[in-house]
């Protein structure tokens, strides 16, 4: 089996996965959706301190709702022993990441639009004149994140202490990674980028 062939069977599974069971998307756009809710009561709703928190806040929900996500990616491998069926299969180890990765990275622009639709109605806050470049520093921003959140999670799902160490584990490495995303947002919204 091809690489392609391969990453692209992954991916599809997956989705058809959350398809039919929908126990990664629905937990992480609820809590993307509470942690903009939060917030929303803590946080005068002045346009300059919009200005200057939003773009910290999306990606505290983004962040924190990947996470949900990550751990979930590689559970049901784990529980039913797929992982090992898929390491013994004729593929790629990088095929197996590619997939799993895409996949995330579906999960997390579904739950970032969400989030951002949410932010911009509780807010009150139109990110229509920014959303080229907003839409780009999402983008690879979440790829980013995507691609150590895969990497960090197919790590933790082997060990005893999988919900706690994922994030021990990724943050301290993708703390780069949404500095810069939350840096480009905020030019972004600032119309600086």
């Amino acid at each position: 089996m091809g690489s392609l062939n391969g990453m692209w069977a992954i991916f599809v599974k997956d989705l058809r996965v959350e398809w039919r069971s929908r126990e990664t998307l629905a937990p992480m756009c609820v809590f993307g959706l509470l942690v903009v809710f939060l917030f929303n009561f803590a946080f005068e709703t002045a346009r300059e301190e919009t200005l200057r928190l939003l773009p910290g806040l999306l990606w505290i929900a983004f962040a924190f709702s990947g996470i949900l996500g990550f751990n979930r990616s590689f559970a049901a491998e784990r529980e039913n022993a797929c992982l090992e069926g898929m390491t013994l299969a004729p593929i790629d180890p990088s095929a197996i990441f590619a997939g799993k990765m895409l996949a995330n990275l579906v999960f997390l622009v579904v739950t970032e639009a969400v989030v951002v639709f949410a932010a911009a109605v509780w807010y009150n806050f139109s990110f229509v004149p920014s959303l080229r470049a907003l839409a780009l520093i999402l983008f690879f921003g979440t790829l980013g994140y995507a691609a150590l959140g895969t990497i960090f999670g197919a790590i933790a799902a082997n060990t005893r202490m999988r919900e706690v160490m994922l994030p021990v584990l990724q943050f301290p490495v993708a703390f780069w990674v949404l500095i810069l995303s939350v840096d480009a947002t905020s030019d972004a919204l600032r119309g600086a980028a």
